[in-house]
This record gives structure tokens, sequence and C-alpha cells, in this order.
């Protein structure tokens, strides 16, 4: 049975954060939407929480979709305790990054397991993989005991991009605070984009 998720399209162009302020809401929903790469983290029972750089994949009703096996500790931290945190990456310089909070379910459909490592993978390329690929990629999937953790966000932090160019510039650095803000909160004077 096909799953009713619509998948976003790797962007052409990642959205950039401000250098000078922080970003908006919508801002940082676009931030989430137009890059690929995040340092995935779940709580542990014993030392501080797990963490690891996976590829993710949003859809266009928010949900980050992040590819893993059914075995790994990612998994299994999810099925004990569903809260979860992305920290979005930027690629770029100044490296940016928003902090994503999120509650996280195990999802096993194989067509919607497939889709999103067919997704990574063209992430990870640059490219999307053709048709002709997804038999390769549900026998992968299959061998592999693939499936997808669906992260809901829910409230986000996000760091400026303030960096040193030279070692002249200590009268023009700034600095500012960021605060945690629901996920789908709306920019001052309007809603929610």
């Amino acid at each position: 049975m096909p799953h009713d998720l619509s998948l976003l399209p790797l962007a052409p162009k990642p959205s950039t954060a401000p250098t000078d302020r922080d970003m908006t809401p919508s801002e940082r929903r676009a931030f989430v939407r137009t890059h690929r790469t995040c340092v995935f983290g779940t709580p542990r029972r014993a030392d501080g929480p797990a963490m690891s750089i996976v590829y993710y994949v949003p859809t266009e009703t928010d949900e980050l979709l992040v590819s893993t096996m059914r075995d790994r500790g990612k998994a299994r931290a999810v099925a004990r305790n569903p809260k979860v945190s992305l920290c979005v990456l930027d690629e770029r310089w100044p490296f940016a990054y928003l902090q994503v909070y999120a509650d996280a379910a195990v999802d096993v459909d194989p067509d919607l397991v497939v889709d999103v490592m067919m997704a990574v993978a063209g992430r990870m390329s640059g490219e999307p993989l053709g048709e002709d690929a997804r038999p390769f990629v549900a026998a992968m999937a299959a061998e592999e005991d693939r499936v997808v953790l669906r992260c809901r966000p829910y409230r986000t932090f996000a760091q400026p991009p303030r960096h040193l160019h030279r070692n002249d510039q200590e009268e023009r650095i700034t600095h500012w605070r960021s605060g945690s803000l629901a996920w789908d909160a709306a920019d001052e004077g309007g809603a929610p984009s």
C-alpha cells in the first residue's frame, strides 16, 4: 500500500541564515526544508545523548525522515523514547546550524522505506536516482532491515553564523541571543509560512 507522504526534492539552493540578526520562524522552517544533513540526537539510558550525522528528507507536511536499520541505536532509542533532536547543518561558510526538537516514531512501511532511501541517495550524490534503481534499493532495504524515523518538529533553536574572518575585527564583532521558538510560530505581525 503506497504511503501518503510527499517528499520534498533536494533544494537547488539551501537557504542562508542571516548574519546580523536571529532567524525568524519562517526562515527557520525554510532552513530546515532546504538543507540535507543533521546531527541526529537521542537520549541514552546512561551517559550523554547519542549523536550521529545523517541525511534527512523533509516532507510537505514538515516531517523530517531519516533512514536507518531496525537494529541500530537510533531506531531502538526512538522506540524507548520518542524525543529526539536534529541539529540541521549548513554546509557553507560561515557555518550555521538550527536545532530542531521533534517527536519521532519508527515506520516500517516498505514503500516509504524505499522512497526515503532513494531520496537520501539523491541528496548524497546531488542528483535524484532513476526509477530503474528502485529494485536494487528495495533489495538493499530488505537485506538491511531498514526503517524510517518520522520526526515531527515542535520547537527550534537557532545559532547565528558569527565568525572572525580576520583577527582585526574587534570593533565590529557583535553577538545576540537566540531563543527557542515553536515550530509553527508566526513571524512578527504575520502568520506562519
